[in-house]
């Protein structure tokens, strides 16, 4: 997602809060195996609910994924280097450690508070699908968030990630078996959950049997319906 884009989403957020009423906006959050397709469903979801947009003058639906990052970088003022310490599939060890206590990068829970921050934020704004960064527990009690799972089988997945990464098969599957685990520390460390628990969701859809657009589809026509 190209900032331009980000920039008019959030331009296109202010001039709506502005406004005496206001409509509370959906938001979407995308949980995923690696390789089941979350960025390339996000988008076609967001194309799909904004050429059906319910509400007038609403702002762009925009995927946040690694822009996310960028995101946080610029809500809390921090440098472009920090970066380096924020991927959900980054292990700290001592060296990290050390270089936290003399304050040459923040702590990591520090950087996970920030990312947080910035969900919350996104997400009362609306219209807005988030992937990952355990954004479907940050914003579980959210009467408008729409939760999402994507998985498929591992043998799709590997393939998936090789044509996406442009990886060799072997070191495909390795990516996406170290990704995996990585992405379920990062959400046992930080919430105390199990990102594969079914009952956090309100969607599960296996991308190998529904393809991509039509697990688009899927997202877009049960995320804007009216809920309990």
């Amino acid at each position: 997602m190209s900032s331009g884009l980000i920039k008019g989403y959030i331009e296109a957020q202010a001039r709506r809060t502005s406004r005496k009423k206001k409509v509370e906006l959906p938001v979407i959050t995308i949980s995923r195996e690696t390789g089941a397709g979350a960025v390339s469903i996000g988008k076609l979801t967001a194309e799909q609910l904004n050429q059906n947009s319910p509400v007038p003058d609403a702002p762009p639906w925009t995927v946040f994924d690694r822009n996310l990052v960028e995101r946080v970088l610029k809500d809390h003022e921090l440098p472009d280097r920090i970066k380096q310490f924020m991927p959900e599939d980054t292990v700290f060890n001592l060296r990290d450690a050390v270089e936290q206590l003399l304050g040459l990068h923040p702590a990591n829970w520090t950087l996970v508070q920030h990312t947080t921050d910035t969900i919350l934020r996104l997400a009362h704004l609306g219209n807005a699908i988030i992937v990952g960064r355990g954004a479907n527990i940050i914003t579980a009690n959210m009467p408008r968030a729409f939760h999402v799972r994507l998985v498929a089988p591992i043998e799709i997945r590997t393939k998936h990630a090789a044509e996406f990464y442009r990886m060799k098969p072997k070191e495909a599957a390795q990516f996406v078996i170290r990704t995996d685990r990585a992405r379920q520390r990062y959400v046992k460390r930080h919430f105390n959950a199990r990102i594969n628990d079914p009952l956090q969701y309100h969607l599960t859809i296996n991308t190998a049997q529904t393809g991509f657009d039509d697990a688009a589809r899927l997202i877009a026509q049960a995320a804007c319906k009216p809920r309990q």
